[in-house]
């Protein structure tokens, strides 16, 4: 791609949703008091998909970047906390374990705490990590409090979706951003660069523009149905290609977390709301088809269903290029991985993120696209190996769907992972990885890794004084959790 020397004066958002007004939220409060214009289209008409209601912890820093209270943005979404995930099934029936946001003991020596639990566990110790991690015991005990005197809880949120949307929306206005109701019925390039140059509305209005955000969605109308920039698709990796989703009434107080259960050819999600129960089943349309996977679901619902069920269809991977030419995909126009571990939201994030530190002046120069792709698309990746994780330590045999999951393979960075865990107990990852020790050590000794080795210092620590570390740590978490009101004190204190 050659560089493109024109002043970044419009820039113009397609689509709305939680993708859309995250975009001109985060565009508007980075170039407020500028003299740049930033538009968005969108029609009421086309609609949203709308069923991503859970978050990991990082939503908080988007949040204060744009100096949202969070108690406010709990109130406007119907939020409610979330301090990981509880997986059922996974690893066998009757088998389950947690994946906090928290983190596992703290770092002695230089190495990760998980390294002396290994030892610890060698020599008969009591297995029970979670008494290491205040995250995991709070919900275990339905307790929560965003800090305690020794810091922050971690945490992240189940929020409506559309109703962030709204909230979103209304604050991108206020910042000066224009919303067009209208539908793009035709996308006109440049005929020397191939760059966008103007969108025409269905009925005759013309939007021009320097800069173009992708967020419309599954079809991808600039990044794809203009430019043809093409997909990379992970299905013979991660088969689920559907969900059918239902809100439903709300059963007793909500847990702060999210719930999986594997099902017959995916899995089903719970998440609570302040208001109501999202629930839904992601699943492989060639193991079974949709109607069976809406009773499927129905007969596992805790509530009674608020709406008819919402189908989707994707396909999991992403565009072969997130930043083509002109235009930058956001959310689902960009890619898409299952939500399994909730990463929707987050990729939308840090897309955004990444353009603001890249966000072009005068020119859209090659070196500094290639960057962003590079990084972003390194990124999915790695998302990618901790989703495929879960299926692949499944264990499972029981269905067709998992009997075709055992067969299929890993990639080879994920292979390399697993195995380094194995032999040695060392957790492979990047500098500013979305998952980092204690996420992996959950995932890979939940479902039924137990590695041979530990790290050589942590054979330093003498027993005893293992021990009374250990004894400390407890303590502290113990002591921790007892600060804490219950949850659903907290939710209700939010009305306040």
């Amino acid at each position: 791609m050659s560089a493109r020397s024109r002043p970044v004066r419009d820039i113009v958002i397609v689509g709305g949703g939680s993708a859309g007004w995250m975009a001109a939220a985060a565009l508007a409060r980075a170039l407020s008091g500028q003299p740049r214009r930033i538009t968005l289209v969108e029609s009421e008409a086309i609609g949203t998909v709308g069923v991503g209601e859970a978050t990991v912890p990082p939503i908080h820093e988007f949040n204060a970047y744009l100096r949202i209270d969070p108690a406010d943005f709990l109130r406007a979404t119907n939020g409610t906390v979330k301090l990981g995930i509880r997986f059922e099934g996974w690893g066998g029936d009757g088998h389950g374990y947690f994946h906090p946001f928290g983190y596992f003991g703290v770092e002695m020596a230089g190495i990760h705490f998980h390294h002396y639990w290994l030892r610890h566990l060698e020599a008969g110790g009591d297995p029970d990590w979670e008494a290491y991690c205040l995250e995991s015991m709070a919900a275990r005990a339905q307790r929560f409090a965003p800090a305690t005197a020794y810091g922050p809880v971690h945490h992240a949120v189940h929020f409506d979706a559309a109703a962030y949307a709204r909230f979103l929306r209304d604050y991108a206005e206020r910042m000066g951003v224009v919303r067009i109701e209208g539908r793009v019925a035709e996308v006109r390039l440049d005929t020397e660069d191939g760059f966008i140059e103007v969108l025409a509305l269905d009925d005759g209005r013309t939007i021009a523009g320097d800069l173009f955000v992708d967020c419309s969605g599954f079809r991808g109308l600039l990044i794809e149905g203009a430019l043809g920039t093409g997909y990379e698709e992970w299905s013979h990796w991660l088969p689920c290609d559907s969900a059918v989703a239902m809100p439903t009434t709300r059963e007793g107080d909500p847990a702060p977390f999210t719930r999986s259960t594997v099902r017959d050819a995916g899995w089903q999600w719970h998440i609570p709301l302040q208001h109501r129960d999202g629930n839904g089943y992601v699943y492989s349309s060639a193991h079974q088809d949709h109607d069976e996977a809406e009773d499927l679901l129905r007969s596992h619902l805790d509530g009674t269903p608020l709406s008819d069920a919402n189908r989707l269809r994707f396909m999991a991977g992403h565009r072969k290029r997130i930043w083509n030419r002109n235009c930058v995909a956001i959310g689902l126009a960009g890619g898409f991985l299952e939500p399994l571990e909730s990463t929707s939201i987050h990729l939308v994030q840090t897309t955004i993120i990444r353009l603001l530190s890249m966000l072009p002046r005068d020119s859209i120069d090659p070196h500094v696209v290639a960057r962003f792709n590079r990084d972003a698309l390194r990124e999915y990746a790695a998302i990618r190996d901790f989703v495929i994780a879960h299926y692949a330590l499944a264990g499972r045999e029981d269905t067709p769907f998992w009997r075709d999951v055992a067969a299929a393979g890993i990639p080879d960075s994920l292979a390399e992972r697993i195995e380094a865990f194995r032999a040695t107990g060392n957790i492979l990852f990047e500098a500013g990885d979305l998952f980092g020790p204690t996420n992996w050590y959950a995932v890979l000794t939940g479902q039924g890794i137990r590695p041979r080795s530990w790290h050589p210092v942590a054979d330093s620590l003498p027993a005893a004084e293992m021990a009374a570390r250990f004894a400390t740590l407890r303590g502290r978490t113990a002591e921790q959790l007892a600060q804490m009101p219950r949850y659903a004190d907290f939710l209700r204190g939010l009305s306040v």
